[in-house]
C-alpha cells in the first residue's frame, strides 16, 4: 500500500518548540525545536504504513496574501529563536534524507495542497498531518485525509462534515464567514460556526447564499440580522474566501518517486 504523507513542518517545528527542552549547538545556538522535529520525522518514517513522505515549510510567515489583504498574518509574534530556526530545520529534514519545500510567495499549506492534488491519483492515500482546518478543504472521502499526530486523529470527509457541518469544498466560504484568527481573517459579524455551517450546507458557497433569508430554507436563529451583515459585506467575503482557498499550482519540483522515504529512515534507531 503507497501511502503519502505530507507533513505540515511549521506546524511541526511551533509544537517541537513550545515541546522540548532548550538546546544549543556548539556555537551556542538555539537548535532545540529542530532537533525535536527531526526526532519525530523519524518516528513517523518508521510507522509501517509511510512510504513517501515530504515537509512543507513557511521559510518567511508573509506570502502573496499579504499583498492582497493588510490584517492577513505576519511573523510579527513569533519568537526570535524559533524563526531563527527555520532553515536549519528546512536543511536538517534534507539531511535526514526526506523532501523540504521551502515556501516563499506561497505558504506551506499550499505546498500541501498542491502535493495532494497532484498525487492522490497516484497512491491508495494522502495523509496530510496536520491540525490546520485549513486543510480540510482538501480532503476527498478516505483518499486524502487529515492525520493530527499529537492527538493521533485521523480526519476523513465524513469527519470534515461532523466537525464543521460542511463538505470539504466549501470550507473556504466556512472561514470567510466564521474568520480565521490564526490567519487574520476576520469574518463577518455574527456569523458563527453553527450558523454557518446550517446555511452553507445548503447552500455550498457563500455566493449562492440569497440576500432574504426567506429563501433559505434551513431555520438560523437571528436569519435577519445575519442576512443583513452579509449583503453589507459581500466584497470583502469575496476577499476573505480567496484568502482562505489553498492553491494547486505551488511548482513543486519532485515527482512522487522523489518522496519515497530512505531505506535508513525505516529502521530503528
Amino acid at each position: 500500500m503507497v501511502q503519502l504523507h505530507l507533513v505540515d513542518g511549521t506546524c511541526e517545528l511551533f509544537r517541537a518548540y513550545f515541546a522540548v527542552p532548550s538546546e544549543s549547538d556548539d556555537n551556542g545556538v538555539e537548535v532545540g525545536a529542530t532537533r525535536g522535529l527531526v526526532r519525530s520525522l523519524k518516528g513517523l518514517c518508521r510507522q509501517a504504513d509511510v512510504t513517501h513522505v515530504a515537509v512543507a515549510f513557511d521559510t518567511v510567515v508573509e506570502s502573496f496574501r499579504n499583498q492582497m489583504f493588510d490584517g492577513y498574518k505576519t511573523g510579527e509574534d513569533v519568537p526570535a529563536d524559533l524563526m531563527a530556526q527555520f532553515p536549519s530545520a528546512e536543511q536538517a529534514v534534507r539531511d535526514i534524507g526526506l523532501v523540504a519545500w521551502s515556501m516563499v510567495e506561497f505558504e506551506a499549506d499550499d505546498a500541501l495542497c498542491t502535493g495532494a492534488a497532484r498525487w492522490r491519483d497516484d497512491v491508495d492515500r494522502v495523509v496530510l498531518c496536520t491540525p490546520d482546518k485549513d486543510l480540510a478543504q482538501c480532503v476527498i472521502g478516505k483518499r486524502v485525509v487529515m492525520f493530527d499526530r499529537r492527538r493521533e486523529t485521523i480526519r476523513d470527509e465524513a469527519g470534515v462534515i461532523e466537525k464543521f457541518g460542511v463538505r470539504p469544498a466549501s470550507i473556504p466560504d466556512y472561514l470567510a464567514l466564521v474568520g480565521d484568527a490564526a490567519d487574520g481573517i476576520p469574518g463577518v459579524r455574527r456569523w458563527g460556526a453553527k450558523s454557518s455551517g446550517l446555511v452553507l450546507s445548503t447552500f455550498g458557497r457563500v455566493e449562492d447564499i440569497p440576500d432574504d433569508p426567506a429563501q433559505w430554507g434551513v431555520k438560523v436563529r437571528g436569519a435577519a440580522a445575519l442576512a443583513a451583515e452579509l449583503a453589507a459585506h459581500r466584497e470583502e467575503v469575496a476577499l476573505y474566501k480567496r484568502l482562505a482557498t489553498l492553491r494547486e499550482d505551488v511548482p513543486l519540483a519532485e515527482a512522487l518517486e522523489d518522496l519515497r522515504v530512505p531505506c535508513e529512515l525505516l529502521e530503528p534507531t
